[in-house]
């Protein structure tokens, strides 16, 4: 009997994973996408007269069986993949965006969903309620409904190529991290490097067997090497693999899947009657057009460029003055910016690192979410977990009822991909008078625990942990009825406020006190240390603000522009970095054959929302700051007007109401040292 289609029998409704075959997952999806199918005909064929029960709610509840399937096959796919499940995603994917097509792309169904839509005004619907509708009715007219049969047949086929297309672009990413290794076998050649660092890369080259040490392209072993190397041969060596992913001209080469991809979206788009994909995508934004987000990100340039060139022409004068270097190069970026910030504040991540034990820091993020929210966090053994790594929590509130079921996975490993990122195996929703509690889960990559040190983390990982966090709190505190509206299912440039806005703790001494303390010795993190951090936070704010905003740009340009005349990715780029670009540039490199955020992810035309949501976090953070970081009022008031609001109104009514006016840039220039 396949595990995947029974009702789990595990505790707290929790994933078996430990149950479930990679010969189930094919069947699985077809029952359900079967039985999803079956839901949709019995909303079609009902007699009674269109009702927001019978249609729209019925709607929001359908295909449950389908979406928990999706969610544990897609998050293993990132979190803990094999070629065997790679082969499954490439068959599964136009199944499911074929269903999805089905659903859409319904006649019956749309009738029934714009009869209700149609007499709104009358039906006297909870604000919740009319935010479902509205979202609903979008989604089929957003997605072709009201197309002509032919059209619709069109849009089909893309989908289908564009689902199949942004798979295979994110799996040559991973093929190419895979393929690289910088293998050194004479010792001289770790010169400057931390011990962690060099300890990380003898396991993994015994690991494989090898004399020597072993560095990867995963950011744990990637992003120590580029700070701390002497050798700069060997620092260029990383940096150009690294820039060169998927556009190798080999069978990874992502260069004519990005121009595919962008012209399919496009085509799509204008299929659907709008100028350009990033015109589809913001209508449903809160910046709403291509025009305000390119004046958005263009009035930020104006104010960092000055800083950022400013800031360069000091790091490079450095690197001058240091080691003779004339022409500073990407390569040389992040080694120059570490040196010239222990020099301005004496602060050297290695220094800090003790202080921050990843299992403290873990626990300091639990106790912070206590103090504000009221919740706690139990380790528990009795949940199936899919990776031995991976830890599980119940998550309590103060009657000691379960508000969430939490999954953490902090360590790098073949199956799973670079970065960090927030998921949910199960949504928070009420139906049949039961609050059903979600199942929420972080992914990180951070340095493993080794013979003789526990898991140390970098501050920019303390940050990583926290931001990835606050994306959890959205999902573990959602209070919704429906589950396409509950936890982070939000306007794409309101998602990161909840992150964001939690990475602002670990600046605050009251905060830090909570957690860093010496792994060793138990002492706290002398004050010195938490005022530099605090003084660094702006180093080279004006450079790593151009480089969000580079990155914004370039996305929008792909997206907001026809891309039928472009034939070459790399010339395009170009183009596009021209204003914000300081290095010299690497011929053998590009961006957008890596550029998993809107290749793979679902960032494209939404890469500003970073920046976007920097406004409204640092905009938020200053009103605990004015009444104190742990008041609980401030912290009630953002936990029942944003936390636990999910998706259920315009996200700008819910900010307001939280902060009693629309968002100001100003909090997050001063923070920056941009004003």
């Amino acid at each position: 009997m396949n595990i995947l289609i029974q009702k789990f029998n595990t505790k707290h409704d929790t994933a078996p994973f430990s149950q479930i075959k990679n010969e189930d997952y094919l069947p699985a999806f077809q029952e359900s996408i079967a039985s999803a199918k079956a839901e949709i005909d019995a909303i079609v064929n009902n007699p009674a007269e269109p009702d927001f029960d019978n249609t729209i709610a019925a709607l929001s509840f359908s295909g449950e069986m389908l979406e928990r399937i999706s969610s544990i096959f897609f998050n293993l796919h990132s979190a803990e993949t094999n070629d065997e499940i790679q082969k499954i995603a490439q068959e599964v994917s136009p199944l499911l965006s074929e269903f999805g097509n089905d659903v859409r792309l319904n006649k019956e169904l749309f009738e029934r969903v714009k009869t209700v839509y149609d007499k709104r005004a009358s039906l006297n619907l909870t604000p919740e309620q009319a935010t479902l509708l509205e979202k609903k009715y979008k989604g089929f007219s957003r997605n072709g409904a009201n197309l002509p049969e032919d059209k619709k047949t069109k849009l089909r086929e893309i989908d289908k190529e564009l689902s199949k297309l942004s798979l295979q672009f994110g799996e040559n990413v991973l093929a190419e991290t895979n393929a690289f290794q910088l293998h050194i076998t004479d010792e001289k050649d770790l010169a400057g490097l931390p011990e962690g660092a060099i300890e990380g890369a003898r396991e993994m080259a015994m690991t494989q067997e090898k004399e020597g040490w072993v560095f990867t392209l995963d950011y744990p072993s990637y992003v120590p090497f580029m700070t701390y190397a002497y050798n700069r041969e060997l620092r260029k060596k990383m940096a150009l693999a690294f820039g060169a992913k998927g556009f190798n001209k080999n069978e990874f080469d992502n260069s004519e899947i990005v121009l595919q991809i962008v012209k399919l979206r496009h085509e799509r788009a204008n299929l659907l009657g709008y100028t350009s994909h990033a015109d589809f995508v913001l209508e449903e934004r809160m910046a709403e057009s291509p025009q305000k987000v390119l004046i958005f990100l263009g009035d930020l340039l104006e104010k960092a460029k000055p800083a950022a060139q400013k800031e360069f022409e000091q790091l490079t004068q450095f690197a001058n003055e240091l080691d003779g270097i004339d022409v500073l190069q990407k390569w040389d970026g992040a080694y120059y910016s570490e040196k010239l910030k222990q020099k301005l504040f004496n602060l050297d991540d290695e220094k800090l690192k003790p202080y921050f034990q990843l299992e403290k820091v873990l626990n300091g993020a639990f106790t912070i979410a206590g103090k504000l929210y009221g919740i706690r966090f139990e380790e528990v053994q009795d949940i199936d977990k899919y990776h031995k790594d991976v830890r599980t929590y119940e998550v309590k509130d103060e009657k000691d009822e379960l508000t969430a079921i939490f999954y953490a996975d902090f360590f790098p490993r073949k199956g799973k991909r670079n970065g960090a990122w927030m998921t949910s195996y199960k949504p928070q929703y009420i139906k049949d008078g039961v609050n059903e509690r979600p199942h929420v889960s972080i992914v990180c990559n951070f340095t493993k625990p080794t013979e003789t040190k526990p898991s140390l983390l970098t501050f920019n990982e303390v940050t990583t942990l926290f931001h990835e966090f606050g994306h959890a709190l959205h999902g573990m505190l959602a209070d919704t009825v429906y589950p396409s509206l509950s936890g982070t299912s939000v306007y794409w440039d309101f998602v990161e406020l909840p992150s964001q806005v939690m990475e602002n703790w670990c600046y605050e001494p009251e905060a830090l006190e909570l957690f860093a303390h010496h792994y060793k010795t138990g002492e706290m993190i002398p004050m010195e240390y938490i005022e530099k951090i605090k003084e660094s936070a702006s180093f080279q704010e004006g450079m790593a603000t151009l480089r969000q905003l580079s990155f914004g740009l370039l996305d929008m340009s792909w997206h907001s522009l026809d891309p039928g005349s472009i034939t070459d990715v790399k010339t395009f780029e170009l183009e596009q970095f021209a204003s914000t670009q300081l290095y010299p540039d690497v011929a053998e490199n590009a961006m957008s054959t890596a550029f998993s955020h809107i290749f793979q992810g679902g960032y494209s035309s939404g890469y500003y929302s970073y920046k976007w949501a920097e406004v409204l976090d640092a905009d938020a953070f200053e009103l605990f700051q004015e009444k104190g970081i742990f008041d609980a009022e401030t912290a009630r008031s953002f936990k029942e007007h944003i936390l636990s609001k999910g998706g259920t109104e315009h996200p700008m009514e819910l900010y307001k109401r939280f902060r009693g006016q629309e968002p100001k840039p100003d909090a997050l220039l001063k923070r920056a040292g941009l004003l």
